[in-house]
């Protein structure tokens, strides 16, 4: 495996608009295969976290990006969309067990339940004992029919909210998604822990994913993972699928002859909050998923998720706090500091924040490594991460965010990564960063408010952990909302 710098011919967006063909050269052919040349490309785009409106420079990196690597597959490994961003307040969800109108946004959502007081207060009993007696039957079902009408208010009000919210986050798929459906590649979606927030369901907003040329995310289901599905209605007719669950599917990659598989690309729904705090694993499904797929796809799959694995901090040496470029470690780890383990990593590797893993093992790397069927897992969520190493034979990734909507390393240092295959070593691609400093130069809006977002501090050593206190959360996020907007307003303005 190599980390290396950008090289190469740069095509043009003129270019390719002229050419009038797929950038993908598995999409004119048809199916996810490897080049006559041996070689097969995947850009990974993680954490473009953003509102309903995506910053202008996200946009030009995933442009830049695209033209660079020229993909046959862009994978977006989760959290493009900002769930609590204060456009979705009516509908966000702090957590998926919470009702869909739980969290720090539900204080102004009491007309439902003012209508209801009203109308009970309408009919008030008569005096006298049969004034009484028909009072109280009355109020009872005037009670009733108060109650229906506010739920019906409720249902009906809801139903509009969640439309409004659909609406916003179909324009802001629009928006990120236009650089590669322009380009004429296909293109796989996975979820993180800020998606669901914004008040949709993984389903939904898979269906919403589908409704855009090259989406190869298939209609899940967990009854028969194993079963083949054909992805003809995603613009490659000779493609098939395995489908688990919205975020958790294989795809199989063909030689160049397409007679048999050379690989997998496998994406995973890497869960989102667990109820005992920190972050929550892959489901049941998904995990028994990823043991039984290397039967069906015959050869080793790269994963791609958003959740780094536990097993990520052994790529890291534990070092004194004083140490130079040291970070503290996340939750079950934060007692340590930490720096990369250079004897494990690839050289321009970088360690910006301790790795915010789950507490606990769910096992999922070692079904991967038990089963001899996986050869490298790719992650997102920790912006400011942007590394590669190896452990116990397989390749752990960290993408950092290609977003300048939420915090993250430099603006110079987001970046979408490239992988390049070879057929001759499948299991040991060629990966790079396409970093936004290389490719498009300096950002050109929200310069207050990224510059602000690069300097967050995302430990504990640094500021309070949000997730090991979820009482704090909900007191202070509506003040972390509000100065989120002042900064983005003053980026606007700048």
């Amino acid at each position: 495996m190599i980390e290396s710098r950008l090289s190469g011919h740069q095509v043009t967006t003129t270019e390719q608009h002229n050419e009038r063909v797929p950038v993908s050269i598995s999409a004119r052919l048809g199916r996810l295969q490897f080049h006559h040349s041996g070689k097969f490309r995947v850009l990974q785009l993680a954490d473009i976290q953003d509102g309903p409106t995506i910053s202008p420079d996200t946009v030009s990196l995933i442009d830049a990006a695209c033209d660079a690597a020229r993909p046959d597959l862009v994978v977006l490994s989760g959290n493009q969309i900002a769930g609590y961003d204060a456009a979705y307040s009516r509908t966000f969800r702090k957590r998926r067990w919470s009702t869909a109108w739980d969290g720090v946004y539900a204080a102004g959502r009491s007309v439902s339940s003012w209508v209801g007081n009203a109308l009970q207060g309408v009919s008030q009993p008569n005096s006298g004992d049969d004034g009484r007696n028909q009072g109280s039957a009355g109020s009872v079902d005037d009670a009733n029919a108060a109650t229906a009408l506010a739920d019906n208010f409720e249902d009906d009000e809801h139903r509009r909210d969640i439309a409004r919210t659909r609406d916003m986050v179909r324009r802001s798929m629009q928006q990120f998604l236009a650089p590669i459906v322009d380009r004429g590649i296909p293109f796989a979606v996975t979820y993180g822990n800020h998606d669901f927030q914004c008040g949709l369901d993984t389903a939904q907003m898979d269906a919403l994913y589908r409704e855009f040329p090259g989406c190869l995310n298939p209609e899940s289901t967990i009854a028969q993972p194993e079963r083949p599905r054909s992805m003809a209605g995603a613009g490659l007719p000779d493609q098939i699928a395995y489908a688990c669950e919205p975020g958790t599917f294989a795809l199989p990659v063909s030689d160049e002859d397409g007679r048999s598989n050379v690989m997998g690309v496998v994406l995973l729904n890497s869960g989102d909050y667990a109820k005992e705090g920190g972050y929550g694993n892959p489901s049941a499904e998904g995990l028994r998923f990823l043991r039984q797929l290397p039967h069906s796809i015959g050869a080793k799959s790269v994963v791609f998720q958003h959740m780094p694995l536990p097993q990520f901090y052994a790529l890291l040496k534990p070092v004194a706090s004083t140490t130079a470029y040291a970070v503290q470690g996340y939750r079950r780890y934060d007692k340590q500091c930490y720096v990369l383990d250079s004897e494990k990593t690839l050289p321009g590797s970088y360690l910006g924040e301790g790795i915010s893993c789950s507490d606990v093992d769910c096992g999922e790397f070692d079904i991967l490594k038990q089963s001899h069927g996986y050869s490298a897992v790719f992650a997102g969520h920790d912006h400011r991460n942007g590394f590669v190493g190896t452990y116990e034979d397989i390749m752990l990734g960290a993408t950092p965010t290609c977003g300048f909507g939420s915090y993250g390393p430099a603006p110079r240092k987001r970046a979408a990564r490239m992988f390049e295959f070879d057929i001759r070593h499948p299991d040991n691609p060629r990966t790079q960063l396409l970093e936004f400093g290389d490719l498009v130069g300096k950002p050109r809006s929200h310069r207050a408010y990224t510059f602000a977002m690069s300097y967050i501090p995302s430990s504990t050593g640094d500021a309070v952990n949000l997730l090991r206190k979820p009482g704090f959360l909900a007191g202070s996020a509506a003040t972390l909302a509000a100065i989120v907007a002042s900064l983005r307003k003053f980026g606007h303005r700048g």
